[in-house]
């Protein structure tokens, strides 16, 4: 089981810090301690936002990069096209890269993505033409449960028609991801930059950098 967001299109670094970069390649100048809520609150938006569930991923990242325009301050404005376009093509890149080993992975099991996600998560994914490779694919608008909430993990091995000990979670998030999973009895491969230390109490199975570092985890 993959999360998505920071997984599967990145190298464990969420969406919060990706599009800060974004934002200040298309022109803005706040910190990212500063950006961080202002960001949260778009995040929040989009969640809202009519007609979500049909986005695929550009569209929803422009969507996004709207409305993290429109919650700035006037005096704050950049370039959204500029900034999605950004986020975007980084994605894509890393998508492109990760895909040929979900190929593999995909025949030798039964994939599923969970993710905290706004009701879109399958469009997303046939956009980037990851959807096939998933046999399970848990989006929490959808099913009404959110990370770490265990429901939401149990749904997901039940569709997989596997018990816990028999999975693995793959995911950049150690408190949404790693910790519950864990506690459920599924082994855990962490995804994230060398220098994030981990936090205590629970162990990861593995940790790895890069998505295609999995398959030698597996062996």
């Amino acid at each position: 089981m993959f999360d998505f967001g920071g997984t599967l299109e990145a190298d464990g670094v969420n969406w919060g810090p990706r599009f800060h970069a974004a934002y200040v390649e298309g022109g803005g100048a706040l910190d990212y301690a500063t950006f961080e809520p202002i960001y949260k609150e778009s995040d929040r938006a989009l969640g809202r936002l009519s007609g979500i569930e049909r986005l695929g991923f550009r569209a929803t990242v422009e969507a996004q990069a709207d409305l993290l325009r429109d919650v700035l301050p006037a005096a704050e404005r950049f370039d959204a096209r500029r900034a999605a376009a950004r986020f975007c093509a980084d994605a894509v890149a890393v998508v492109n890269r990760n895909r040929p080993v979900l190929e593999r992975l995909a025949r030798r099991y039964r994939l599923g993505v969970v993710s905290n996600f706004t009701g879109n998560l399958r469009p997303c994914l046939e956009e980037l033409e990851l959807l096939g490779l998933f046999a399970v694919t848990s989006d929490s608008t959808v099913l009404g449960s959110r990370k770490p909430d265990e429901r939401i993990f149990r749904d997901t091995l039940a569709s997989l028609g596997v018990v816990p000990e028999g999975a693995w979670m793959v995911g950049d998030n150690f408190e949404a991801d790693i910790r519950p999973a864990h506690g459920l009895g599924l082994r855990t491969c962490w995804l994230a930059p060398a220098q994030r230390a981990v936090p205590v109490g629970c162990v990861p199975s593995a940790r790895i950098g890069r998505l295609p570092e999995l398959e030698r985890v597996l062996g």
